[in-house]
């Protein structure tokens, strides 16, 4: 193996193990170089993750796949390339060839990812889980996979506990498949969690937390793995760009304890 390959095979069993660990990951999501390097240099901050929807936005695309597959590569690459620390990527549903994509990611430092489901039937999700495993093998790492499920985003119409059923029966057949964790995107209460950690397994669970979401010390008590944020913390940031310059607009100044952090 070259040096290169020996720090990416590194990086992705750091990320393996931070997973593993009893305290729950936190992962705050970033979209460019500057995020990168500000959450990076954050005490607490062990690893990153992106998030597809900030990328896009940032580069002025839709959410849902109609960025450019070689922009978001490009992006996620600049991005690992900005940090030691271990980078995994939001690649929505694989850009039509999830195996393809994971590998081009792995090719720019990208050591996870998140695939979607995206709610296609339950073989075809199987199989686009398994393509990008192998792809990861391939590459001669141990690549982590957030297979997502979007159970609990697609079924508003349903009901709760078929939905709940749905989440585990292909969290389960992800797992099977050789996905290393299944994440569960929706703002999810404590008894919804407890089931889905119980079907699926401790340490085994990914959540995305918006506001009203319950505290990670509490996601960590109930055996959830990881924890992240997806396009919130994007929307931090904006919040807080838009309600500084109303200020600038009306006469006002700049925040106090304003920083420079890139």
């Amino acid at each position: 193996m070259t040096d290169q390959s020996t720090a990416l095979a590194a990086k992705a069993a750091e990320f393996l193990r931070l997973h593993q660990s009893p305290d729950v990951l936190q992962l705050i999501n970033v979209w460019d170089v500057a995020t990168a390097r500000v959450i990076a240099d954050l005490p607490g901050t062990t690893a990153l993750a992106t998030a597809s929807h900030s990328i896009s936005a940032s580069l002025g695309y839709p959410d849902g796949e109609n960025i450019p597959v070689e922009l978001m590569i490009e992006a996620v690459g600049r991005i690992a390339a900005a940090t030691d620390l271990p980078v995994s990527a939001d690649l929505e549903a694989g850009y039509g060839n999830p195996g393809e994509t994971v590998r081009r990611a792995i090719g720019v430092g990208i050591v996870g990812a998140n695939i979607e489901d995206q709610m296609r039937p339950l073989a075809d999700a199987v199989a686009q889980m398994g393509d990008a495993v192998r792809a990861g093998a391939a590459e001669g790492i141990d690549f982590f996979l957030n297979a997502r499920t979007d159970a609990f985003r697609k079924g508003a119409d349903r009901d709760p506990k078929d939905v709940l059923a749905d989440a585990i029966e292909r969290g389960r057949a992800f797992l099977d498949a050789g996905a290393a964790c299944v994440f569960v995107p929706g703002k999810l209460d404590e008894p919804t969690v407890a089931a889905l950690v119980e079907g699926i397994g401790r340490q085994k669970v990914s959540v995305i937390n918006v506001p009203g979401s319950l505290a990670p010390s509490r996601l960590q008590e109930l055996g959830v793995a990881r924890i992240s944020y997806g396009p919130w913390t994007q929307r931090v940031a904006l919040t807080a760009l838009a309600d500084a310059a109303l200020v600038l607009l009306n006469d006002g100044a700049l925040p106090a304890g304003t920083r420079a952090l890139n």
